[in-house]
């Protein structure tokens, strides 16, 4: 069980001793180990985790206490040179001019890889998180679905588990809303029933994202120029790392109307703005897939796609293009697709496939 010191894996625990498993609560320290290092060390192994994140020393803590409440086992594993390599894709991204989603490839490369490598080890059968997700096995292959209470689901963060991990997932809280779960806490005596939820980058507490890049890699964020649709400079800005597309805040320019970010040339350092319009894309293509069901290429397959975490899923036909690639063609246009983003596909409750947005299509 990825105990992370909150009240969904702390609940997710109990549950699964309620349920007759053997339970062996492990926590992953993936900052530095007495959480006192400054900020602007560039080596993953000292990066400060903030208290808003998962992995925090107070969390520890929490999660030990909770394991001793449970009498389970409590692990604490060191993956902190493993999460440099999510710091070094958060960083690569934003200098390869797009928006990345840490949280995903944490989930991917220490959640449901390390750790459920590690799980294997002890010969554990399955790898528990407290995510507001489903695992359906009424049909004999695993499916991964949305959480019952669909304004805290978080599939989306885990379209890029592949089938032969899914069969292995447990997600104990998928079946529940977020009041039940503290609920439950409450009840059984568990101390963080009321802890606050996490924030999702637990490696830039400010949520300076910028400054952690430019501390990284100093020479990558320079001065650039502001464009307009017509390519037409009328500004300048620090570095396109500051921007994400769909920004509309801290521009520094203005032209009588709202203007948005519509467009980012890493290659150029140039932002290009507009007015809201040009936000909007047909559909979109991605690559790195993940499906989750039998598949043809170029076969349509009518769905439901999310282009970010908060989104609503929107009616859309999905199309594998290629062995890993595939695309997007929404019903209606949508506004904002980013590239960095993932798009994730879901028919009715289950996610289909996903893949990581390369391109917005006008």
């Amino acid at each position: 069980m990825a105990m992370s010191g909150g009240v969904d894996s702390s609940v997710s625990a109990s549950l699964l001793l309620e349920q007759g498993y053997e339970v062996v609560g492990c926590f992953m320290r993936l900052g530095s180990e007495d959480g006192v290092e400054e900020q602007e060390t560039c080596d993953p192994t000292k990066i400060k985790i903030g208290h808003q994140g998962c992995c925090s020393l107070n969390d520890a803590s929490d999660a030990r206490l909770v394991c001793a409440m449970l009498d389970i086992p409590f692990y604490v594993l060191n993956f902190k040179k493993d999460f440099g390599r999510v710091i070094d894709y958060f960083v690569g991204e934003y200098n390869a001019g797009r928006t990345p989603n840490p949280c995903v490839r944490c989930n991917d490369w220490l959640k449901f890889g390390k750790l459920a490598s590690y799980a294997r080890t002890i010969d554990a059968q399955y790898v528990a998180t407290g995510h507001y997700a489903r695992v359906d096995r009424s049909q004999g292959k695993a499916r991964l679905m949305r959480g019952r209470d669909l304004s805290k689901d978080q599939s989306y963060v885990l379209f890029g588990t592949p089938q032969d991990q899914l069969d292995h997932m447990m997600l104990p809280i998928g079946d529940l809303e977020k009041s039940e779960v503290r609920a439950i806490a409450q009840a059984r005596g568990l101390p963080v029933f009321n802890k606050p939820d996490s924030q999702e980058i637990c490696f830039v507490p400010d949520n300076d994202y910028a400054r952690l890049v430019r501390k990284r890699t100093p020479e990558k964020v320079t001065a650039g120029n502001v464009l307009d649709e017509e390519g037409k400079v009328i500004g300048t800005h620090e570095g396109h790392q500051h921007f994400t597309i769909g920004q509309r805040r801290g521009l520094g320019v203005t032209k009588g109307y709202p203007l948005y970010v519509i467009n980012k040339n890493a290659a150029d350092n140039t932002i290009t703005v507009g007015d809201k319009a040009h936000l909007l894309s047909t559909g979109c293509v991605a690559d790195q897939t993940n499906w989750l069901i039998d598949h043809v290429i170029g076969e349509s397959i009518r769905c439901h796609a999310k282009i970010r975490y908060n989104s609503q899923p929107v009616p859309a036909t999905l199309r594998a293009t290629g062995a890993d690639t595939l695309e997007v063609v929404f019903d209606e246009p949508q506004s904002a697709v980013t590239p960095g983003q993932a798009v994730v596909c879901y028919d009715g409750d289950q996610l289909i496939a996903g893949g990581w947005i390369q391109q917005a299509v006008k």
